[in-house]
């Protein structure tokens, strides 16, 4: 079964297919979507007594009104403590395999439980500290007794993370231009200018390799992991001495998601700080570029401002050469697309047609 989310000045939820362009949403067998559990999970995501500071919420990253995102560079956690990495939006993040940069997650439910104990973010010491919050509430004592059969004393971090995850899965979003226009068959959806941008999409920029596209649905993201240049080029070839550190600091028991998000260097190795795996030195996931014109800034660290800078970072290759001792990690497929101004122009173009009309 599809859902989405239509909430009302009353918190009413709707729950209906998912929009044009879409594909059916897989739901855990062990955590399906009522509409109490909804409602529970939204409340859940703006609390911010899960944090240190009592001042930090999921929401406080991913924020509806920017499209889920905090349009930061990083992200700010408790006491504002800056982050490694951009806030990617919550849009869709139901069709990802994997959660977060990295892919250390498998689910919208594990993913739910890092950000409060991480020290950088939440900064609670375990959750037990959340758990003690809902046990206590009594708007939480009765919701959770409603959605789970439990009692408060019973309620746990999987509980709380369940609820949460089902909330993020109705943060659904399509019936754009691109969609109206490509599976919809209205001719008139897209600009000329627009079209043009497809036709480089498809072909000469072949940003359809990673953003994939197919022929009754479209994620716009291969759920893998590239490396594109970011992140390495920031190390200058020093990929082995900070992948050591790494391993060592595994090693002494220090948790991979507090590694990332507190030290620079570490958080660059991409996904390898999950594989150990050496072809995933700086390899980051596939964004997807659904509502991409709202959800700045871009690439894992925030670091091209606008979709004219990625344009233009594509179109230069990644911006290394192979004299770059980094750039013997960067996947082949990112090379020079020698797109004209007009050309690229018309990419960004498209890439707005890829709005959604709730968040325009």
């Amino acid at each position: 079964m599809r859902f989405a989310l239509m909430l009302t000045t009353v918190m009413a939820v709707t729950l209906f297919c998912a929009p044009l362009g879409l594909p059916d949403l897989s739901i855990p067998k062990d955590n399906p979507q009522t509409e109490a559990k909804i409602l529970l999970g939204e409340v859940l995501f703006n609390d911010t007594r899960f944090s240190a500071d009592g001042k930090v919420s999921c929401n406080t990253c991913h924020e509806k009104s920017k499209a889920f995102t905090d349009h930061l560079s990083v992200s700010k956690g408790f006491k504002d403590r800056n982050g490694t990495r951009n806030a990617p939006t919550v849009i869709n993040a139901a069709y990802f395999t994997t959660q977060f940069w990295d892919g250390r997650s498998p689910s919208l439910e594990d993913q739910a439980k890092q950000p409060p104990i991480n020290p950088v973010e939440g900064g609670l010491h375990s959750h037990k500290q959340m758990e003690a919050i809902v046990q206590k509430d009594e708007y939480y004592k009765n919701a959770f007794k409603d959605v789970f059969g439990i009692k408060s004393n019973e309620i746990t971090i999987d509980h709380i993370v369940k609820a949460i995850a089902s909330f993020e899965r109705t943060i659904i979003s399509g019936n754009s231009a691109f969609d109206k226009y490509h599976y919809g068959g209205e001719e008139d959806a897209l600009t000329a200018q627009q079209k043009r941008g497809f036709d480089i999409f498809l072909n000469q920029g072949r940003c359809v390799s990673c953003h994939t596209i197919t022929g009754s649905y479209a994620t716009f993201s291969d759920n893998r992991f590239h490396n594109i240049g970011v992140g390495v080029k920031r190390l200058g070839g020093e990929e082995d001495r900070v992948a050591r550190a790494f391993l060592k600091s595994q090693r002494q028991g220090k948790k991979v998601d507090v590694e990332v998000l507190s030290n620079k260097d570490s958080s660059e190795l991409g996904r390898f700080a999950i594989t150990n795996d050496i072809t995933f030195m700086g390899a980051f996931k596939t964004s997807s570029l659904r509502n991409i014109e709202k959800t700045f800034p871009y690439m894992h660290d925030g670091s091209l401002p606008t979709l004219e800078t990625v344009v233009i970072f594509y179109n230069e290759g990644g911006r290394l050469t192979p004299q770059d001792p980094e750039s013997k990690f960067l996947d082949g497929g990112i090379r020079p697309l020698n797109l004209s101004q007009e050309q690229q122009q018309d990419l960004v173009a498209f890439l707005k047609a890829l709005t959604s009309p709730e968040f325009k």
